[in-house]
This record gives C-alpha cells, sequence and structure tokens, in this order.
C-alpha cells in the first residue's frame, strides 16, 4: 500500500465558566479547512493560518436538546460529536474491519477539550465510545456463518514514566515492564490484562471500572491526572473460515490515546532549576514531538540519516506503530478559544502541523491461523535454544565496555525470556476457546461495582468525590449507612467501613454519625488528623449539610449529598458543586480573594495561579510532615514593585512564587512557580517511594527534592524613581527597603545625579525646563549607592545590593560589593550610565518609571539551636505558625501596600524638587510683570495706552523665558589674586579690552579689566565656555560666581538672536531690568551652607546672590578699593557677610513650599545642584572677559 499521510483535525471548544467570568476574546477563526489564531497582543498584526484535514467549530451556534445532546442551531456550522465520529471514528472502524492497525490520539492543554471529543459527557458521547458501540452494531449484523469476531479490551495508564493496568487491581512497584519483541522489534507491555469483550456495555463497564482505578491512584498517590496518558487498546481480530475448512485471522489494534496535557515545559518558568533534568514531568510528551519532529523530516526527505528516538519514553515506545509504522493514525488537536491561552494554542496548532506531515505504511494484518500458531512455535523452539545455549553473546569491539556489554546481555536475555512466556501464553490462550474466555471475564465484569447504585444515591445520604479532571468527579461513592461510619486507613484495626490512604490520612481518622438524615461528623480524639469542613479545620463534632464539601487529609475531597434533607443546603451554593469551587473556598479561608470583578488580565491570570498551586503548597507540607523534612513551604504574591527589575509604572503583575524555609536554622528560599511544580512533581517519585517501603533516609542531598543549597536571599527592594533626570536634577533620598509583604526591612541612602561621560556631576544651570530640549544628545548619569541600614539581625552575615539598567543601550545586571558581618552597610558604589542618544521613550521612562534595587542578604548553613533538633516537622511548623500568627492578624492587612506607599513618597519628593525649580522661574517672572506695570504707571497719561501695554504684558505671560548668564568676574578676579594663583591668557590677545601688567609678587600674568566694559559681561546659555585654573597640585578650582537670567519680554527672540550673533554677549543694559537680586538673596539664604576647603564658608549659589549693578557703574577707583579691600581680608568671609545683610525674606509661597516639603517627613533630599564647594571645589562655567 502507497504512504499515507497522517490525518489531522482540530477543534475548538466553547469558552468555560472561568474564561466567561473575565470576559475572554475569542482569537481562534475557522473557514473550511483553514483555521487562523489572531495574536491578542498585536491585533494589528496579520492572522496565523493553518490548513488541516479537518478543522471543527464546536465553540457556539449549538443548542441542547431535551435529552441533554447538543447539535447545531439553524444555520450554524458547530461540529457536533456525531459529526466528528462521522468524520474521524468511521474511518477507524472501516479500516479495522479491512484488518489494518488503527491510531487515534488526542493533544491539547489541559482543559482544551480533549476528553470531550475522545470520551465525552452524559449523552454526547465520545469518539472512543461511539466507535466501541458502532463496531459491535456492525458485528451484529453479520450475516455470514464463516465469520466470527473476537474482541479484547485493554486500559492503561501513563504516569511518570511508570505503566499502570487500569484493569487489575496489583501492579507491581515501579509500574508494568515495557519489553521489546525480539522477532518484530515492536515494544508491548509485559503481564498487560486483556478482557475479552462481547458487547459494548461490557466496554462500557470496564471502562468505568479503568476510570474509577485512575480516580483512586490520583488521590492515594497524589498524581495529577491532567499529567497522566491514557491509552485504550481494542484488539479485533475477524476467524473467517474457507471452503476447504482453514481459518484465516485478520487482526485489527485500535489504540486510542488521551494524551496528558501538553503546556509548554518552559511557560511554568522552570528555568535553572538542579533538578529539572531530572523529574520525568512531560517527558513523554518532549519526546513525542521530537519522533514526530524526526518523522516529519524523513517523509519530507529534508534529511536522510536520522535516528528516530522512539526509545527516549514509554509513550514513544507503545506509539512507534502508530507513528511512521503499520497504523493508519489520526490525530485530534483541542483548542483552547480564549484570548488568555494564546501562547499554548498556537503551540498546540505548531505541534499538529508538524505531525500531519509525517507518512505511513499500513498493510492488511491477514494470516492464516495455523500458520500464526507453527511461527509462534518454531519462535518459541528458537528461544529455548538460545537460553540453553547460555544466553546472547555479545561480541567485543562495539566500542562498549565490558560493564556495558555484560549489562545489555543480561538486558535482551530478559526480553527474551519474557518473550517466551508471551508466546506460551498466547498458545494456551489458543487452546481455550473463545466461548470460555468471554464467559470467564463476564462473570469477572458483573463483579463490578457501579451502576445499580443509582437508585439508592436518590434515597440515601452519600459521599462523592471530587476531583480536578471533571472526568474524574463523581467516580467513587461512599454510602453512609445508619449509624457509625468510621474513617481511616485499611490498616487500621479495626477496619475502617470507608478506607482512604495517602497524605494525612491517620488510621482512625473521622466517624461520621447518621440518624434519620441528621448528619455529623467528628474527628478521632488523639489522633491529630486533619479534616476541613467548607475550607474550616473541623473541631469538636459538627452537624452537615447538603452540599457540605469535606477533605480528609490533604487530597481527599467529598461533597455529602443528603437526598433526606436537601433543604439543608446553602441556598448561595451553585447548581454542582465542582473541585474548583471547592478549592476557591479554601484560598478564601487562608486570605485569598477569588472574585474575578474588576480584575485586570495579568490579575486573573495570577488568581488562577494561587487557586492552582495552594493545593500543591498543602500537599508538599504534608509530605514533609511525613517524611520529618524539617522544610515549610507557603505561597507568596510577590508584587510588581517588589520584583527585582520590576517597573511599578507597568502593568506587570504579581509574580507567584513559594517559599521554602529550613524550619531549623531558619534560612528561606523563593521558587518560582514552574521551579515548585517541577519539585512537587519529585517529591511525589520521593513519597512513593518511601510508601513502597523502600529506604529514602540516605540518599544523596544533591537528589533530595527538598534539599537545596545556601543562595543570597532578597532582604526586600526599593524603588529609586527617575523623574529628576528629565530635568537635568540631582536626587539624593533614602528609601525603604520593603520585603514582599510590604513591611519595611531597612533603609537605603542613594544618590542620582546627571553628570558628564567620566562621572563629573555637571554644572546646576544644565537644569532644564522642557525635557523635550534634552532630546537627540547624548546623556549621562550616576547611581551612587552609599550606605543602607537593615533592622533584622540575621542578615547581618553580608549585605549586598542588585539593579539592573539600560547601559549603552543594553541591559546590565549591577551588583555592589558584598559588605560582610554589619547590618550598616557603606558601599559608596557609584554606576555611570550612558545613553548614547536620548529618546522620547527614554523621556519617559524617567518621567514614570524607576530603578528596582533589589537588596540581599548571604545565607550560610549554621547549626540549629539543639532544643529545635528535639522537635520533629509538624511541631516545629506548629510553632511557627504560632509565633506568626499574632504578627499576621495584627499586620499583615496594614502592611500590605506600605511598598506603594513608600515608593509614593520618594516620587513626590522628586516633585517637590521640580516644583522648587520651576517656581523659582515663575517668581521671576511674576517681578517682571509687576515691573512692567510699574513702567506704564509711571508714564504720562498721553502715553498710557492700552493696546501697548496689552502687547507689553501678553508678551511677558506667554514668554517661556530665555536663559543668559553672566559672572562676576571681578569678585573672581579678586580671589584669584588673594590665592596667588596664575591666571591663562586668552586666544584672542590682541583684543583691546584686554591688557596684562605684573601686580603681585610671585605673579606671572595676570589680568586686570577696565570696569566700564563689565556691561558686556553677560552672555547666552548655550555660549559659555569652561575655564579653569590649574594649581601645582594638579587640582582645580573655578569661578563658581554665576548668576542665571530669565528674559521674560517681547523682545526676548531679538535678544537670543543677539547673543548667537555676538559669540554670546548681550549689553548688560538691554537686561538689567531682569534682574532681581532680591530672589536671588532669598534663594541662597534658604540654600545649607556648606564648608569650604580653607575652612571658609560658602554658600550653594557661590555668590550668585551679588547685585551687580554697583560693579556695572563703578570706575577704576572704586573697582581699585574694593579688589584691595577684598585681597587684604584673605577670605571671602567678610564679602559674604556684606552680601547677607542685603538678602531678604523669601515670599509666602516659596514658604508654603517649603514647608510642604519639611512636612513630608521623608528622608532628606535638597533636590538642588550642590556647588563646585560641595562636590570638588573645581566646577564652573567661567565668562569671557572683553
Amino acid at each position: 500500500m502507497p504512504d499515507e499521510s497522517v490525518k489531522v483535525a482540530v477543534r475548538v471548544r466553547p469558552f468555560n465558566q472561568r474564561e466567561k467570568d473575565r470576559q475572554a476574546k475569542l482569537i481562534i477563526k475557522m473557514q473550511g479547512q483553514m483555521t487562523t489564531i489572531k495574536n491578542p497582543e498585536t491585533p494589528n498584526e496579520e492572522p496565523k493560518s493553518f490548513s488541516f484535514d479537518y478543522s471543527y467549530w464546536s465553540h457556539d451556534g449549538f443548542q441542547e436538546k431535551s435529552d441533554g445532546i447538543l447539535e447545531p442551531a439553524g444555520g450554524s456550522n458547530y461540529a457536533s460529536q456525531r459529526r466528528v465520529f462521522e468524520d474521524l471514528g468511521q474511518g477507524v472502524l472501516d479500516n479495522a474491519f479491512e484488518g489494518y492497525n488503527c491510531s487515534l490520539f488526542a493533544y491539547g492543554q489541559t482543559g482544551s477539550g480533549k476528553s470531550f471529543s475522545m470520551v465525552g459527557y452524559g449523552n454526547n458521547k465520545g469518539i472512543v465510545p461511539i466507535t466501541c458501540d458502532e463496531m459491535f452494531k456492525a458485528m451484529g449484523r453479520n450475516s455470514d456463518s464463516n465469520k466470527r469476531f473476537e474482541v479484547t479490551f485493554s486500559m492503561l495508564e501513563i504516569y511518570n514514566e511508570q505503566v499502570r493496568d487500569l484493569l487489575s487491581k496489583d501492579n507491581p512497584k515501579g509500574g508494568l515492564n515495557v519489553r521489546q519483541n525480539p522477532k518484530l522489534g515492536l515494544f508491548y507491555v509485559e503481564n498487560l490484562k486483556r478482557v475479552p469483550v462481547g458487547s459494548y456495555a461490557e466496554i462500557e463497564k470496564r471502562t468505568e471500572q479503568g476510570t474509577a482505578s485512575r480516580t483512586v491512584a490520583s488521590t492515594n498517590m497524589n498524581a495529577t491526572s491532567s499529567r497522566a496518558h491514557t491509552v485504550v487498546t481494542i484488539t479485533f481480530d475477524q476467524i473467517i473460515k474457507n471452503d476447504s475448512g482453514s481459518e484465516t485471522k485478520k487482526s485489527s489494534v485500535m489504540n486510542l490515546v488521551d494524551l496528558a496535557g501538553s503546556e509548554r515545559a518552559d511557560s511554568t518558568g522552570a528555568t535553572g532549576d538542579r533538578l529539572k533534568e531530572g523529574a520525568n514531568i512531560n517527558k513523554s510528551l518532549s519526546a513525542l514531538g521530537n519522533v514526530i519532529s524526526a518523522l516529519a523530516d524523513l517523509s519530507m526527505g529534508t534529511k536522510k540519516k536520522i535516528m528516530v528516538p522512539y526509545r527516549d519514553s514509554v509513550l514513544t515506545k507503545l506509539l512507534q506503530n502508530a507513528l511512521g509504522g503499520n497504523s493508519k493514525t489520526i490525530m485530534i488537536a483541542a483548542l483552547s478559544p480564549a484570548d488568555i491561552n494564546y501562547d499554548e494554542t498556537l503551540s498546540t496548532l505548531r505541534y499538529a502541523d508538524r505531525a500531519k506531515k509525517i507518512k505511513n505504511k499500513a498493510v492488511v494484518n491477514e494470516n492464516p491461523l495455523d500458520k500464526l500458531i507453527r511461527e509462534l512455535k518454531e519462535e518459541n523452539e528458537k528461544l529455548k535454544k538460545a537460553m540453553e545455549s547460555g544466553g546472547v553473546v555479545m561480541q567485543e569491539g562495539t566500542g562498549l565496555s565490558p560493564e556495558e556489554l555484560e549489562k545489555m546481555r543480561k538486558q535482551m536475555e530478559e526480553d527474551i525470556r519474557a518473550q517466551l512466556m508471551a508466546n506460551q501464553a498466547m498458545l494456551a490462550d489458543n487452546d481455550q476457546s473463545w466461548d470460555d474466555k468471554l464467559a470467564e471475564a463476564r462473570t469477572e465484569t458483573e463483579k463490578i461495582e457501579g451502576g445499580a447504585d443509582d437508585k439508592r444515591k436518590t434515597k440515601e445520604p452519600h459521599l462523592i468525590n471530587l476531583n480536578e479532571d471533571p472526568m474524574l468527579s463523581g467516580v467513587i461513592c461512599h454510602f453512609l449507612n445508619g449509624g457509625e461510619t468510621s474513617i481511616g486507613r485499611k490498616d487500621a484495626s479495626p477496619t475502617p467501613n470507608i478506607c482512604l490512604s495517602g497524605l494525612s490520612i491517620q488510621k482512625q481518622h473521622a466517624v461520621i454519625y447518621s440518624t434519620k438524615g441528621v448528619i455529623e461528623i467528628e474527628s478521632v480524639s488523639g489522633s491529630g488528623s486533619k479534616t476541613k469542613i467548607n475550607g474550616l479545620p473541623l473541631t469538636g463534632r459538627k452537624a452537615l449539610c447538603h452540599k457540605d464539601r469535606i477533605l480528609f487529609g490533604s487530597n481527599h475531597m467529598y461533597v455529602l449529598m443528603n437526598p433526606m434533607k436537601p433543604e439543608t443546603a446553602d441556598t448561595s451554593l451553585p447548581k454542582e458543586i465542582t473541585w474548583e469551587y471547592a478549592q476557591k473556598e479554601i484560598a478564601q479561608v487562608k486570605g485569598f480573594a477569588t472574585g474575578s470583578a474588576g480584575l485586570s488580565k495579568e490579575q486573573q491570570i495570577v488568581q488562577e495561579q494561587v487557586l492552582e498551586i495552594l493545593p500543591m503548597v498543602s500537599e508538599v507540607n504534608a509530605v514533609s510532615e511525613e517524611l520529618n523534612k524539617q522544610k515549610s513551604f507557603e505561597v507568596v504574591l510577590i508584587s510588581a514593585a517588589a520584583q527585582e527589575g520590576g517597573d511599578v509604572t507597568q502593568s506587570q503583575a504579581s509574580k507567584v512564587t513559594v517559599k521554602m524555609k529550613n524550619l531549623l536554622n531558619g534560612n528561606t528560599w523563593l521558587w518560582e512557580r514552574g521551579k515548585f511544580i517541577t519539585r512537587r512533581y519529585l517529591i511525589q517519585e520521593l513519597y512513593q517511594k518511601f510508601l513502597d517501603g523502600e529506604d529514602i533516609s540516605n540518599i544523596p542531598k544533591e537528589q533530595d527534592p527538598f534539599w537545596e543549597p545556601t543562595e543570597d536571599v532578597l532582604v526586600g527592594t526599593s524603588n529609586l524613581f527617575l523623574q529628576s533626570l528629565s530635568y537635568c536634577l540631582d536626587f539624593e533620598d533614602t528609601l525603604n527597603i520593603s520585603d514582599y509583604k510590604g513591611q519595611e526591612e531597612g533603609h537605603l541612602k542613594v544618590k542620582l545625579e546627571p553628570c558628564d561621560a567620566k562621572g563629573k556631576p555637571i554644572d546646576e544651570e544644565a537644569f532644564v525646563d522642557d525635557p523635550r530640549d534634552l532630546l537627540n544628545k547624548p546623556y549621562h548619569f550616576k547611581l551612587t549607592i552609599e550606605t543602607a541600614n537593615i533592622h533584622k539581625s540575621r542578615f547581618s552575615k553580608g549585605i549586598l545590593v542588585k539593579y539592573t539598567v539600560k547601559n549603552n543601550g543594553k541591559a546590565e545586571e549591577v551588583k555592589t560589593p558584598t559588605v560582610k558581618n554589619t547590618l550598616t552597610p557603606t558601599f559608596n558604589f557609584s554606576k555611570i550610565v550612558t545613553i548614547p542618544k536620548l529618546k522620547q521613550e527614554n523621556l519617559d521612562f524617567f518621567e514614570s518609571g524607576c530603578i528596582t534595587l533589589s537588596v540581599y542578604g548571604i545565607q550560610e548553613d549554621t547549626m540549629p539551636d539543639a532544643k529545635l533538633l528535639k522537635l520533629n516537622t509538624r511541631e516545629l511548623r506548629q510553632m511557627e505558625n504560632m509565633e506568626n500568627s499574632q504578627a499576621h492578624a495584627s499586620g499583615r492587612r496594614a502592611t500590605m501596600f506600605g511598598n506603594e506607599i513608600a515608593s509614593d513618597t520618594s516620587h513626590l519628593k522628586t516633585e517637590v524638587v521640580l516644583l522648587q525649580r520651576k517656581y523659582e522661574r515663575l517668581q521671576q517672572k511674576e517681578r517682571r510683570m509687576q515691573q512692567v506695570c510699574e513702567e506704564w504707571s509711571n508714564k504720562p497719561d498721553g502715553e498710557k495706552q492700552f493696546e501697548p501695554f496689552f502687547r507689553v504684558v501678553s508678551a511677558v505671560a506667554n514668554s517661556t523665558g530665555t536663559r543668559l548668564k553672566t559672572r562676576v568676574q571681578m569678585l573672581n578676579q579678586m580671589l584669584k589674586l588673594q590665592k596667588n594663583v596664575a591666571l591663562p591668557s586668552y586666544k584672542d590677545k590682541s583684543s583691546p579690552m584686554l591688557h596684562l601688567q605684573k601686580e603681585a609678587p610671585g605673579m606671572q600674568r595676570q589680568k586686570t579689566m577696565d570696569p566700564s566694559m563689565l556691561s558686556k559681561v553677560l552672555q547666552g546659555q548655550k555660549f559659555v565656555k569652561q575655564m579653569a585654573l590649574e594649581k601645582s597640585d594638579g587640582k582645580h578650582i573655578g569661578d563658581g560666581d554665576t548668576i542665571s537670567l530669565f528674559v521674560f519680554d517681547e523682545n526676548e527672540h531679538e535678544l537670543a538672536q543677539e547673543a548667537s550673533l555676538n559669540d554670546g554677549i548681550v549689553d548688560y543694559h538691554k537686561v538689567a531690568k531682569h534682574h532681581y537680586p532680591d530672589l536671588q538673596q532669598t534663594k541662597a539664604k534658604t540654600d545649607p551652607v556648606i564648608e569650604e576647603k580653607d575652612g571658609s564658608q560658602g554658600d550653594q549659589d557661590s555668590f550668585g546672590s551679588v547685585d551687580l549693578a554697583p560693579y556695572m557703574n563703578a570706575g577704576p577707583e572704586d573697582s581699585l578699593n574694593r579688589t584691595k579691600r577684598f585681597s587684604q581680608n584673605g577670605k571671602r568671609t567678610a564679602f559674604l557677610s556684606e552680601i547677607n545683610t542685603k538678602r531678604e525674606v523669601i515670599k509666602p509661597a516659596r514658604n508654603a513650599i517649603s514647608e510642604y516639603s519639611a512636612n513630608k517627613k521623608a528622608a532628606p533630599s535638597n533636590g538642588k545642584r550642590p556647588s563646585s564647594a560641595e562636590h570638588n571645589k573645581t566646577e564652573s562655567s567661567a565668562c569671557v572677559i572683553q
């Protein structure tokens, strides 16, 4: 038969209730065979398209009949269960009657609708039951007396790479072995029970048996059903007698596979875990994906030599024939329609698109029956001879060590022995007639409980199980007989009426009392059993109502159904109690919100993750207690503000993590959700080994999922806001360090300042009013971590700070040195950050973003208190809970938003700094307005015309202000003379406004000037030139006496042009009216006083409050007198005193701002650019003297 491609169908389900509650958006569209998916994050992007053999739209357009069956509404393209069977299942059935092997497997993420398509719910039967039903109907229509049929049924589950027979009560430890047939090369499950069936009802009964077995196992073993693969195998034999009387057997093997949830391994974030490789979580699906990729490459001819990795997992071994072998194979991919599942749904579509490229070679399995028996006998003889001659002789020279050769020889001997036994069983099976085998199987089937209890459920009180897999809910039913019903483990004496096993189930766990419909429950005193009623721990004896939820231990969840007293049920309960509802109830009791109203998409995802992980954490805590691991676990939500590298301004969601704590020494670890899920999986494996009787006390710590090497622990985070950078302002603050709960863990002193490329702080006058002025220019700033103060002594072993910042366009992780043996570390660690070309996105980040500083503490393995070593894990956890209960009760809600409050305070401080700068400018604008009004009021009445006045006032009011600078160069000259420092000459030595003369001893070249020329001192900001004077020790001193003027006038533009044309120089008389010394005096008065190197004091404006008018109008004699006076003084103190006498009190509005800033009671932050004296006593922008 020619090669035939694997047929692939995709099917999209309706929104579930959770998706409806969150108002999910539809991202899937189907038209014919085409399926498209739209990325909800990029709605303008072209949807991705895929083409399959079948695209089934089952999202909407259906109606429910009276019997519950869903069918298409008028004119809709809804794909019903029947239509899916007719397209897919009927093909499987037809191929089976023709003698072909058939395989049908369903793929998709958990909750996408795989089980609905394969098995169905209620009267909406899936492909498997319909196929089985139709098969027996077709067999019943057979009228050929020379043809008879034999059907066998088997059902197995693959979980954690172990095979469990779901039709057998006795499964060996470690599961059933998977062997390879030495002759055919195919794999099979050794000792798997294959049950003869003679009707669809018998298959249905056996399916119920297998489902119940799955339910009990998943509860007792803590197995997650969504991680298990279920394989139903139906062997369909047709024995046809020909005219000569010999019989021919046409055999077909139908594999119906419901795969585990296909959640991508990387989507859970389990990266970097040392034990990730050891976990079998999703191993089978990963191996299946590799097999499909390899087969697709083979089919397309893209690669010639490819080894298909069937041996990588149990699943791929058993599906070897279905994929790339002798089988007609169909794959149905189940799709979720919701936007929240976009990534998983796209992954499923790509998986299915890859699978359709696989080509199989199916052949009819038809052979004479006597030939098959003869071949079996011949093969048995060969196997016996091989065993008698000493087994298989391995050839040397294969590159294997002697130990590896011996291991391989033993493995092959075991396979031969197993195959010999299997052949002998088949021969013995042929000796027994089919009718006898069927009769035995029917006798066993009739003994299976179930089905007949439906009438009792309507009359008697009973417990019904809940499971996270809807297919497994309602499978187990325990009736409550009159009187007492004891609950406990099967090894108890006397044996309880209801036997449970698994985590936290005690021998004598609880007792339920039933008297004429009145149900009560009580824990067995002294047992220490854990039972919850409606999410609350059971204390004492409690009456139970209809639909009450009961949790025994960690995993056994039941609902009490009391048909005798239905009126006792809470009227607010939903019609059907689900596993999800019961888990939400438990989460609410623990303090987690479960309502979805008003939540964003990210918050809803977090809520789902919390509900998912809470029962897992309870389970792991129970294992820790039972194995006495001295570890406790709790769910931790880390807000966006508290995350390392987080940005509180973005819609970043909280992160769900799990904190593991060593109860002996207090060390803690934070595990991401994916890492915890992987570890939980390994913990389940470890616990199963413990239940199987293995000694787990001596396993190496590196293989222990409860062990983790010590690592730096996150003490807390601080958010440093960057708004000041938008205006070239410094910002210095003491930030709160808050942990994930918002509780204060200490303080961190930091400094943020714009600088040049070498880290030298820029002048205060770089302040800009409009951040857009910085666009398309290089920008540098320096972040300094100065000191910290940590509250808790356990972090004294070492403190360091980490943060992430974009430097030169690339994200860079920055880490301070570790300071040890102190709770008050001094770092003084600076990092220069460079932005080659400032863009709008950078400004946006400055304006609303922040850098998250993460403070870490060093942890060490220390010897615990000897008293604690005497306690077991349960006692240690109880002690910890007692210590924390008071703190949680009084402080949790009070500190829930502590981190956000601290962040808001820090943000407000930068706002105050910015407002102070803007207010200074508005003061000057206001003074100019007053000046204009005063000038016009002094004019003669004839000149007081409204239109010119209005034009001038409007020009001032609407003016943005052009900044011009000047320096009191005369004072600089005096200072330089006093300090005996030589001045360099200017480039233009021929200037008539400059001349040199010797004045003081020891001075080589000095500069004097004509005071009448000082009127030309002022210059434009962008033409200020740097002038520094070198001392003999190589250090700099600077002028530091800059005066900034904002020009608010109608001729503002003309003055700017004049400055540009005249090398930045404007006549002082043109702008003298814009100089308000009193404003600068009051500003200087309010600024802090700092120490100069020489011991004198100078204010931050460094002579910025000097009134220039006397100096501009002074003659040579006045100038000389002042120079002599200043030089003789020897220090600047006297002159400062003279200046201070002229200072005025700040205006009320300025006082209001200062008072507002002081009342914030936050860490001190002056928010102003320190002068050169504060930084390095050298920084200045010297003016050109002409």
